[in-house]
């Protein structure tokens, strides 16, 4: 195999004969670049083939389903991603376009060790990428990312023969039979539908009505040029838009989703937006009645509730807060035999009974229906306000570069800490402890706390802070840890404010 290189030019006779992969797109727990700007499709073929060398050297049985999200480009990246594998001596399962947890749903239910989606999930068009795993319902973490990473820029992909081709037609349709189960509502229940025209269109208004819930539909044309918004469920545009649409239809509630659809967002219908760690929270309080003594995962950028909220503790649930990312929160529930995983970007992690501990915004609005079922009298907005008050941030990203942004972390990392070994405040209240798992969130003496941590797929640090007492007090979180990020220059401007 060709060693894949950077010094490939885009729109030049070797661009559309050798691979180009910048290696920065390899990440944490899944590969992302800007295409054609970072990869090209010979890349890709050659990420087709460290895959399959990969799943060899790790003794897999080399089937894998393979699927693409609905962009204008993720047809030819998936083709290219084919070539590579079938080249490798893998036998590949398309199962066409489909949302990602279709494509972990279609590891079990063709029974096949190893999956590969291509999709940016919830970049803006222009990216690319891949959500793979070898061992269901795990995807890649850093150690796998960190190998196929090194088999790939090596040149380390070895041809082999026996690889083979075949469409599988039925899986959407099985996807949604097992979604939907013999679950049908029993209270009328009218809900904002928001796709932001994407791969989710394809799904989540025929979900609702099959589960007997009355669609207000909100951008549910697919279309790939995302005329409206990127689907993005964590970003304001999407979820001021999504309240718009309950506020004008008078809707119960609004659930959006990403692009690739393992992401959910709420609104309440009141218009609230109501962010995914707190709706973890509703989930958990409901669940931890019927599971009593459930084991909850949370990542470090969410809500202290999980671990402090009454309700939770005298249902006798107990918290563990981890790695951010989808990778690291599937491994975690998987380890700890939790019940369900929560994560403040809008991945909720379902395990046995309810799902099978792959992240999947589809079988959370059939679930969060579920709970509504349950409970009759309550309204979300009710939900919402039966939670201890807190104040938070929005999750904001100030720009720091791919290459710089570790190196950046490490040091605000130790900064903060010798803040606290000091004995220095923040906020004007002493600093209980700074946990490390993942970047640096700085506890208080009263459970508020504040969080700077890397962005796994975008060239960003993450910020989010979190105040039990008011919303100045949030703020002055904010401002003491920006005072600490603003000591390095090599950080930019936030992506947005509070």
């Amino acid at each position: 195999m060709t060693r894949p290189t950077t010094s490939v030019t885009p729109n030049s006779w070797n661009f559309l004969r050798d691979p180009m992969i910048v290696p920065t797109g390899f990440r944490e727990y899944d590969a992302r670049w800007k295409y054609p700007d970072e990869i090209n499709l010979p890349g890709i073929t050659a990420l087709g083939l460290g895959l399959a060398t990969q799943m060899f050297a790790r003794g897999i049985d080399p089937v894998i389903a393979v699927a693409n999200d609905y962009r204008d480009y993720s047809l030819s990246i998936k083709n290219a991603l084919m070539l590579g594998l079938i080249q490798g001596g893998v036998r590949v399962k398309d199962i066409g376009p489909a949302v990602s947890p279709m494509a972990y749903f279609a590891q079990f239910h063709l029974d096949v060790p190893a999956v590969a989606m291509v999709t940016a999930s919830h970049n803006p068009n222009g990216w690319t990428g891949v959500k793979m795993g070898f061992e269901r319902p795990l995807t890649h973490g850093p150690d796998e990312m960190s190998e196929l990473r090194d088999i790939v820029l090596n040149g380390e992909g070895i041809a082999r023969p026996g690889g083979a081709y075949e469409f599988v037609d039925g899986v959407k349709e099985a996807y949604l039979d097992d979604l939907v189960g013999d679950f049908k509502m029993t209270r009328p229940l009218k809900v904002v539908c928001a796709t932001g025209n994407g791969t989710a269109a394809a799904f989540a208004p025929e979900l609702f009505e099959r589960i007997g819930v009355e669609v207000v539909p909100s951008h549910n044309e697919l279309d790939y040029t995302f005329p409206h918004y990127n689907p993005n469920p964590e970003a304001m545009e999407m979820l001021h838009d999504m309240a718009d649409s309950v506020r004008a239809s008078g809707a119960d509630f609004a659930l959006g989703f990403d692009g690739d659809g393992d992401r959910c967002g709420v609104v309440d219908d009141e218009g609230e937006e109501i962010f995914a760690d707190k709706v973890g929270v509703i989930m958990a309080r409901d669940l931890s009645k019927i599971y009593p003594n459930a084991i909850f995962v949370a990542d470090v950028k969410s809500t202290g509730l999980f671990a402090s909220d009454p309700e939770l503790q005298k249902n006798g649930a107990s918290a563990d807060y981890w790695k951010t990312g989808h990778s690291h929160m599937k491994r975690r529930v998987k380890e700890l035999g939790a019940l369900a995983g929560f994560e403040k970007s809008g991945h909720y992690f379902l395990a046995e009974p309810l799902g099978r501990g792959y992240d999947c915004a589809m079988r959370v609005a059939v679930e969060i229906c579920k709970l509504m079922d349950r409970n009759p009298e309550m309204k979300m907005s009710d939900l919402r306000k039966a939670l201890p008050k807190t104040w938070a941030t929005p999750t904001m990203s100030p720009y720091c570069a791919d290459t710089e942004k570790y190196q950046v972390l490490e040091r605000l990392v130790a900064k903060l800490v010798a803040k606290h070994q000091a004995g220095e405040s923040l906020a004007g209240r002493a600093i209980k402890e700074v946990v490390t798992v993942n970047g640096a969130r700085v506890i208080l003496d009263n459970g508020s706390w504040g969080l700077v941590r890397a962005s796994s797929n975008t060239p960003n640090l993450v910020v989010v802070c979190e105040s039990s007492h008011s919303e100045a007090e949030m703020r002055a979180i904010f401002a003491d840890i920006d005072a600490v990020i603003r000591s390095e220059p090599l950080v930019g401007d936030y992506d947005q404010s509070i």
